[in-house]
């Protein structure tokens, strides 16, 4: 163990994965409405775990010293999402992608609200704090950081079992190729999984190489917010 650790690394890993499975029930199943309390309480245990485990801030990717370099890698990444998007948004082959059944008829502040505070203090808070802050910071001490990457992948990608069960309904540009069948939900669980398994490692990389958990939040906010109001645009001038 590490100078004031309580408990072993590996037994912060096992704790925080504990912690993870029951949020997740309560912010999809149990109590999704208070999803924006249960998030960052969350992320707030998950950081408690991290210090019983003898990690510091800079094993979650938080220390001052990389808070510079981190912003500046988000503000990057923001820019090519946004230029990506609004592409995609030009083109009628890829416009459709943007149709989601779970936000029509949004307006402007339910939008707004979800941009600059749902996804950011509720989905991205609690997802990088949990999988690329304390899960990864508290693997990578243990083993080498192809394992913390690999275990924060594979764990990010299950974490989307429940929230894509009906996926292929919400989004009307999926639904002709899967369906409703259970087949249909089956592959659209494996693809979620594996999509965002996949972009685990891309997330966990760019915490890798920039020193700091502001640069996957960066892109994880970009990705999932813009993308919203790229759909809200659209929806509006159709």
């Amino acid at each position: 163990m590490g100078d004031g650790a309580r408990i072993s690394g590996r037994t912060g890993v096992l704790v925080t994965v504990l912690v993870l499975v029951p949020a997740n029930l309560l912010n999809n199943r149990i109590a999704p409405s208070g999803y924006l309390l249960t998030a960052p309480l969350t992320a707030a245990v998950l950081l408690g775990v991290l210090r019983l485990a003898g990690g510091t801030a800079a094993d979650a990717g938080l220390d001052r010293a990389g808070w510079e370099r981190g912003a500046r890698w988000a503000g990057v990444l923001i820019g090519v999402v946004a230029a990506g998007y609004l592409v995609a948004g030009l083109l009628p082959l890829t416009q459709g992608l943007f149709t989601d059944r779970r936000t029509e008829g949004d307006g402007a502040g339910t939008v707004a609200f979800e941009v600059l505070v749902r996804i950011p203090l509720g989905t991205v808070l609690l997802e990088e704090i949990g999988f690329r802050g304390v899960l990864y910071g508290l693997l990578r001490k243990e083993w080498d950081v192809r394992v913390a990457t690999a275990g924060s992948a594979l764990l990010f990608g299950l974490w989307h079992v429940l929230p894509s069960l009906h996926l292929s309904e919400d989004k009307p540009a999926l639904t002709p190729l899967f369906g409703g069948s259970v087949l249909g939900v089956l592959l659209v669980e494996l693809g979620t999984v594996l999509f965002t398994g996949l972009a685990g490692v891309l997330f966990c990389e760019l915490r890798r190489r920039s020193g700091s958990l502001l640069a996957p939040a960066g892109l994880h906010w970009a990705t999932n917010a813009l993308g919203l109001v790229a759909g809200f645009v659209l929806g509006a001038l159709d």
